[in-house]
């Protein structure tokens, strides 16, 4: 499996955050046809899609923290997974607020 890569101090500080019209989320379960079950940060419960690009670079699994980006005409149940953050980045973002603790239980 290899060595596991500890981020720097800087690299953490170039953690993408959410724009407008994006939110932060934790992957509660996988569907099935690239698509998950994602737990936003506004405590909705949104069916992802997980893009083309991130699906070749990245694997997407069940408990990891995830930039999302709502769709424009069905915004509280359907969105596009457009990231994922690292362990470190997970644990930075909970430290700073950004990721509430209730969404890890």
């Amino acid at each position: 499996m290899g060595k596991r890569k500890v981020l720097s101090e800087k690299e953490l500080k170039e953690t993408p955050l959410p724009k407008e019209g994006q939110l932060l989320g934790i992957v509660k379960k996988l569907l099935g046809a690239d698509r998950a079950l994602v737990l936003c940060t506004d405590n909705k419960l949104r069916v992802c899609r997980i893009k083309g690009s991130l699906r070749r670079r990245v694997w997407v699994r069940v408990g990891d923290a995830v930039l999302v980006e709502l769709w424009g005409f069905q915004m509280d149940t359907r969105g596009d997974i457009i990231g994922r953050y690292t362990a470190a980045q997970r644990e930075w973002l909970r430290k700073e607020g950004m990721l509430p603790d209730w969404m890890f239980q």
